[in-house]
Formats: structure tokens, sequence, C-alpha cells
């Protein structure tokens, strides 16, 4: 995984769950501790919100010998009141798309708005 940036105080736009889940969305296969590090959040707390996420439906998960996979829901609609009726894909798509996107002295167009 590529190198993580130094921890931030106050407000996020992203939840530590939005944040979990996108990155075993980038890897399926993914151990707790590189999702905890990929996210700077503790092990246990990486253990807690894969079990929110499958106990609500978003997320399960295979073994693989030693190793988990896990499998996301993308059709499952996001919880909050004002999000009801858009699917959890719909938010990882953005997010993943932002690491495909290309460095900011390389936009053009539309792109450059997103500044």
């Amino acid at each position: 995984m590529s190198a993580v940036p130094e921890p931030h105080r106050g407000w996020t736009f992203l939840t530590n769950h939005a944040r979990v889940l996108a990155t075993i969305a980038q890897n399926p296969h993914a151990r707790i501790r590189d999702i905890a590090a990929h996210c700077r959040l503790t092990e246990r707390a990486v253990q807690k919100i894969i079990s929110d996420l499958e106990g609500e439906g978003y997320l399960s998960h295979r073994r693989d010998g030693r190793a988990n996979t896990y499998r996301i829901e993308p059709e499952k609609v996001m919880r909050h009141p004002a999000e009801a009726g858009l699917p959890v894909g719909s938010l990882l798509s953005l997010i993943i798309q932002q690491e495909q996107l290309p460095a900011a002295g390389d936009r053009t167009g539309d792109e450059a708005n997103l500044r």
C-alpha cells in the first residue's frame, strides 16, 4: 500500500467505516493489520468496524486458510436518511476514483474545476 499521511486532528469528510470499506474495496484480501495501517486506526477498531459492516449486511467474508477474502454488497443502500436510496457502491466509486485522477497540475477542463 502507498505511504500513509500523518494523522489529522479535527473533523474529516469520511467516517472510519467509509475508509475501511473503501480500503477493502481496493483490496478484498487485505489483512486487518494492513487495513488499520492504511486507515490510521488500531487493529481492534478495524475489527469492530468490520463487525459493524458485516452485521448490517454491507460486507461478508470467506475464510481462505489463515486469511479472509471480503465481499462488499455494492447495492446495499446507505443508512443515513439524507442518502436514502443511494447504494454504498456509489460512494466507493467516488472514493476509489480519486486515486485514479491525474495530479492537480495535470488536470484540464472539468477536472481542474474540482480543486
